[in-house]
This record gives structure tokens, sequence and C-alpha cells, in this order.
């Protein structure tokens, strides 16, 4: 399986060299460029289970054109410190009416501060573990505004102290434009997932609630995660946090 991830890491960066124009031209290539960044009261993870467990920013970006879409994800707590760097590319397979699929891959560093003694003193570290990871997403849409889904995440640890394999596989809805009167709505996605890393596994339910208004960049939004049972070492038996988000979106059009 990793294998099949390594291949796809250096088979999906496929870069251009792109010069950009605000000026739109229907015959031309359109880019886009969006974001966001998030302040929220307790990073959650991927995997929810797995928090930072302090407040923290996360500085999400997407570049790319049609199919292929470059999407580094970026993990500071509010001190400053590192948490973890994600760095996407995500290929849409399929792009349907009623169905999508998607495939990613990323490199991945997370950040851990550990206590080491050098020289007979005591002194904290920053430590890096690496992984390399891969997703397939596949979802169905029964109309507009709902989906049913599934998603799963292989990734794969080189460090001591990480993980060697770890499965991620998720059944998910989404329930998008919930109309809460004329100017604002909301999206609800609630999902069962199972999670194995080497031997051990769990059983897990979460769900992400947002709240957003029309044409307004920020939305409010809260992760609610409870295991239903588990031996994972360094599982969280109840997660949740309140975020804030500041999404952007620009389009682009090739020279």
């Amino acid at each position: 399986m990793y294998k099949i991830i390594i291949l796809l890491l250096f088979i999906l960066p496929t870069i251009t060299k792109v010069s950009f124009s605000q000026k739109t031209d229907s015959t031309k290539s359109n880019y886009h460029i969006k974001g966001a960044v998030t302040v929220t009261t307790k990073g959650i993870s991927l995997v929810p289970t797995f928090t930072l467990g302090k407040p923290a920013a996360i500085f999400d970006l997407s570049m790319g054109k049609k199919k292929l879409f470059f999407e580094p994800q970026l993990k500071f707590s509010l001190a400053g410190k590192p948490w973890a760097f994600l760095f996407w590319w995500r290929y849409k397979m399929i792009t349907r009416k009623k169905f999508a699929l998607s495939l990613g891959t990323h490199p991945a560093m997370n950040f851990k501060t550990e206590i080491h003694t050098v020289n007979g003193v005591a002194r904290n570290y920053i430590v890096t573990r690496r992984y390399l990871a891969g997703e397939l997403v596949p979802n169905y849409f029964i109309s507009k505004n709902v989906s049913v889904g599934i998603y799963y995440l292989y990734s794969r640890g080189f460090d001591y102290g990480s993980p060697r394999n770890s499965h991620f596989l998720t059944i998910n809805t989404n329930l998008s434009h919930i109309k809460l009167g004329n100017q604002f709505f909301a999206r609800f996605t609630p999902q069962f997932y199972y999670l194995k890393q080497n031997r051990k596994d769990g059983f897990y339910f979460t769900y992400t609630l947002t709240l957003a208004k029309k044409n307004f960049p920020l939305t409010i939004q809260s992760i609610i995660n409870k295991t239903i049972h588990s031996d994972i070492i360094g599982n969280q038996n109840f997660v949740w946090n309140v975020s804030l988000i500041y999404s952007f979106s620009k389009k682009y059009v090739q020279r």
C-alpha cells in the first residue's frame, strides 16, 4: 500500500508554469486560489480522537485548476510552536452530478515537544516525526445539498515513536446549506469511523456543525468526537472545540 502512495506522490505533482491575470476569458484555463485561517479553542486532528490539547491556529491553502490541486495545511499552537505540516496533492478523478471520486496524497511532519537531558541539563526540544499518507474519497449525492460517502486514509510513519501503519475509515453524511432564515445557513456532517494503528483499533462517532452567513467570510464551527470503544494509545474519550474561520477565494485566468 505505501509503495502505491509513494508512486502517487511523484505522479500527481505535475506543475506547469503559469502567469496570472484577473481578466475574464472563457476560452482560457481558469485557476483558483482559495484558503482559510482557523483559530480554535482546541486543535483537533484529521483523525478527531487526536488533539493538540490547547488553542491552535490552522492555515489552509488550495491552488490548482480543473482536476489537480495543491493544498498545504500548516498548524500551530497559539503560542507559536509548530504542531503539524501537511502538503496535500489532490486529484478529482470523477466529478459527476450524482457521484464524485477523488484521490489524495501527502507527506507530513508532526511536531512534539519533548524533554531531553544534554550534559546534565534538561531542556525542551521540538521533535519531528515524518509521515506519508494517501486518501480515497468517494461521494454519492442524493440531492444538491445532501450526500453520503466514505473516506479512507492510510498513513505510514517513518520515525521511532510514530505508528508504523494507520488505517482511518469513515462512513459519513453531509447536509449542507441548511437554511436558518434568509441570510444564515448551517452545514452538518455526522460520521462513524474506524481507526487502526498497528495492532490496536477503535470505533468512534463524530460530527461537525458549521454556521455561516451568506456572502460573509467568517464562519463558526464546532467538532464533537466520542469514543465508542478503543484500545489505541493516546485516544481521547471525548473531544470538542469551537472555531472561528476566515475564508477567501480568487479565480485567475492563464495569460
